[in-house]
């Protein structure tokens, strides 16, 4: 169960890193198609894997099932392996169609890091309303190959709410233990839908 961190922002830690830190978006719509690779065949219930474009050749893989999503950015460890990392929320949710990824440039090495992704999660008691929440996640490089949700921000009714996913995805992704390490959570008050992470396959 992930625990609940009351952190203020001004005690992340922020690592000292020489490279320059920069963000870049894209975005999921007809401009930039998508392939889906996988799908449920007839009676086989309502799932689906796509892949898109991301940055400078790091794929987003979106898996759909039962009304929900969860994305994976950048290179995973194998199609098994992204099915086993299922990470979304309980409720019916979406993603929004804009990515923030946040980089590092190091001389002339552009180096993905972190992902800010803003999603809509229905709310249990009325399912036409949503909170939106910003998911920052660990990009799966060439070299590790390993992602996964490093830190949620409740977004709604929150202006700061982008500057606060930053702070966590410059200070907390590239040391980030998928597995092991657990998310911040910045809920200020307002109440976080509940995340759901499918346990690893036997």
């Amino acid at each position: 169960m992930i625990r609940r961190l009351a952190l203020a922002l001004a005690i992340l830690p922020l690592p000292a890193f020489a490279a320059t830190i920069e963000s870049a978006y894209t975005d999921l719509n007809d401009a930039n198609p998508c392939a889906t690779v996988a799908q449920a065949e007839e009676g086989d219930g309502d799932w689906a894997e796509i892949v898109c474009p991301g940055f400078r050749g790091f794929p987003v893989i979106i898996t759909y099932g039962d009304a929900r999503e969860s994305v994976f950015y950048g290179f995973p460890p194998g199609r098994q392996a992204v099915s086993d990392g299922w990470e979304s929320f309980g409720p019916f949710n979406s993603v929004g169609p804009k990515i923030e990824w946040r980089y590092e440039v190091d001389g002339d090495l552009t180096r993905p890091f972190a992902t800010i992704h803003r999603w809509f999660v229905s709310q249990p008691e009325d399912s036409e309303k949503t909170t939106e929440v910003l998911v920052v996640e660990k990009v799966g490089t060439l070299a590790e190959r390993q992602g996964c949700v490093v830190g949620y921000v409740v977004a709604s009714g929150d202006p700061k709410a982008n500057e606060k996913a930053r702070t966590i995805a410059d200070g907390q992704a590239r040391g980030f233990a998928c597995g092991a390490d657990e998310p911040v959570i910045i809920a200020d008050g307002a109440e976080l839908p509940e995340p759901y992470r499918a346990p690893p396959a036997e």
